[in-house]
């Protein structure tokens, strides 16, 4: 899953809305509003973050906040180490290697040591 799916998802079970209607409302496939909720689908275009915004009527904080989950929300990403220390690409090798293993709390606990939280 990923962050723009998954409040998607949470943002249209709060409203009661099925999968089905949603998209017909959307005008985009059932199939694709579905992979788009579950991360099997890359970042969404900036068009639909705006769609979707406008659907849920979402304001300020909340509409950039959806911005900067579809930011974040490609599944396959890239990471360059090009330039830089062997151990940032041991690290980026690493994480890429083992990221399924970790446990959603050691996740959060990477990310909130990375975003700075922590410091």
């Amino acid at each position: 899953m990923t962050p723009f799916g998954s409040k998607v998802r949470a943002y249209r079970a709060d409203r009661g809305l099925t999968l089905k209607k949603m998209a017909a409302d959307l005008e985009i496939s059932e199939a694709y509003l579905s992979s788009l909720e579950h991360g099997h689908r890359g970042r969404p275009s900036e068009a639909l973050v705006v769609q979707v915004c406008e659907y849920f009527n979402l304001i300020w904080d909340d509409y950039e906040e959806m911005h900067r989950l579809a930011a974040l929300s490609h599944p396959k990403i890239t990471v360059d180490t090009s330039g830089l220390s062997e151990t940032h690409t041991e690290l980026a090798n690493t994480l890429a290697e083992r990221i399924r293993d970790l446990s959603d709390q050691d996740a959060a606990a990477i990310l909130a040591r990375l975003r700075g939280d922590l410091f």
